[in-house]
């Protein structure tokens, strides 16, 4: 069964914008892109389902294009006030779910305010990425999955090699705990008893972030 699909409005066509309703559109959903810009809307029109000129900051004319029946809105206006007007209008027209990308801390504050179902601040979240990453090469991707939760994929080194799993107490020691090994193409459960690691090997670590930090530093 595939994901049922919905109807999503994307209002502020920049990089970020423009780059999201493209990509939820190549997933069969249904898209409505918002601008001011005339160019980012010609740009894109013929990615999407709809896109519009159009200012946000109006209620009314978001009603019009029909807003109030989109399932989600995602802002990404990088104007703090368009923004934020943009953000109490799909709110007011009842759109069930709101993400918005914050400028500044008061700016995400404000959003939180306004019950905004997730903030988003796209460059500091690359730049924590690209930063996890270059501190310590072995760390090859990451996902958060919590406030300070973290699946890592750990690069098993040559020193490593042929050391059994267990002998890096990674429960005990750090409270950390393996999902399991990716090897080659072929994924190896964790549980296994007595097993030897490869030079390679991938390790799915799930942890708390200082954990996994305190972990990938002893290594």
């Amino acid at each position: 069964m595939g994901h049922k699909k919905r109807k999503f409005v994307v209002i502020g066509l920049d990089i970020l914008g423009s780059t999201v309703a493209r990509e939820l559109a190549s997933f069969g959903n249904h898209v409505l892109g918002i601008c001011t810009d005339e160019r980012s809307v010609s740009d894109i029109a013929e990615a999407l389902n709809e896109a519009v000129i159009l200012d946000a900051r109006d209620a009314e004319a978001l009603r019009e294009v029909g807003v109030d029946q989109y399932d989600v809105a995602v802002i990404a206006i990088k104007n703090l006030e368009a923004n934020i007007l943009a953000a109490m209008n799909v709110k007011l027209l009842g759109v069930p779910k709101v993400w918005a990308k914050a400028v500044n801390a008061v700016h995400d504050e404000i959003l939180k305010r306004l019950e905004v179902d997730r903030v988003i601040h796209p460059e500091q979240e690359v730049a924590q990425h690209l930063a996890q990453m270059l501190h310590n090469p072995l760390v090859r991707d990451y996902i958060r999955v919590g406030e300070e939760t973290h699946v890592v994929d750990f690069a098993v080194p040559e020193k490593l090699e042929d050391h059994l799993l267990a002998e890096l107490k990674l429960g005990k020691r750090f409270k950390i705990r393996c999902l399991g090994i990716v090897r080659g193409s072929e994924y190896v459960s964790a549980n296994e008893n007595e097993l030897r690691l490869r030079e390679d090997d991938k390790l799915l670590l799930l942890g708390h972030r200082r954990s996994l930090l305190e972990f990938t530093d002893s290594i």
